[in-house]
């Protein structure tokens, strides 16, 4: 198992748009089921970005950004206020898909927010359905821990990722191996500053779990995550 051991910096929060208390985010939901009436998980499930907009007392876990590289997948920790590069994991499959959770415990996250790749007129990739086929499974053993899956669209984040780098002064061999970290801040600081809106629930199918994830939302801790990921 190899991780790539970066500098944890910090990135000063985007300032969201003004939202009223009771704006109710565009969250789609993705799952095999038909929607039930009853059973409206846009409102039951909300990302935290909107929760802790529509209320300060709430306290909440951390969100994971989650970005999916061909080769290297970054990661990115934040809770709104700054988001800071995490670490680069050069792993797939399964060792990923656990590692990603061994992560997300030992930091306090609760929610995780994969980066879907898509085309410049928005059209979905062929990379795209890779990431929904990762994010389908993470879906499912995040639920047994009562941890909610959203994707967040992240076109253009790896430009803007290298221009921040840049801002920064990094030097081309610093950058190296470090973009993938810093276009996860990217996703989460778009996820951030829009609320949660456009993002996509991930749901698994067994009703069993989704009882968990509802009831685990229910549930507010004062989460307070681990400064450093052993290598």
């Amino acid at each position: 198992m190899t991780l790539l051991s970066i500098p944890l910096l910090t990135l000063p929060s985007y300032s969201p748009p003004h939202r009223p208390r009771n704006f109710i985010a565009d969250v789609r939901v993705c799952s095999n089921e038909p929607p039930s009436p009853d059973n409206d998980f846009r409102q039951l499930l909300p990302p935290n970005a909107l929760r802790r907009k529509n209320d300060p007392s709430w306290r909440g876990g951390f969100s994971l950004a989650v970005d999916l590289g061909a080769s290297r997948t970054g990661l990115a920790l934040g809770k709104g206020f700054v988001s800071r590069p995490l670490t680069v994991l050069d792993l797939r499959g399964q060792k990923l898909e656990l590692r990603l959770l061994d992560i997300a415990d030992r930091q306090e996250v609760d929610e995780f927010i994969i980066g879907l790749p898509r085309s410049r007129d928005g059209k979905e990739t062929p990379q795209s359905n890779k990431v929904r086929s990762i994010a389908g499974r993470l879906a499912v053993q995040a639920a047994e821990r009562g941890w909610r899956v959203y994707l967040q669209d992240e076109h253009g984040t790896s430009i803007e990722a290298l221009d921040y780098m840049i801002d920064l002064g990094l030097k081309r061999s610093a950058r190296q191996g470090r973009i993938d970290a810093y276009a996860a801040i990217m996703v989460l600081e778009r996820y951030f500053s829009t609320l949660g809106h456009g993002t996509e629930l991930v749901l698994p199918k067994q009703s069993a779990l989704r009882e968990k994830l509802i009831s685990a939302s229910l549930q507010d801790f004062d989460f307070v995550p681990e400064e450093d990921i052993e290598t």
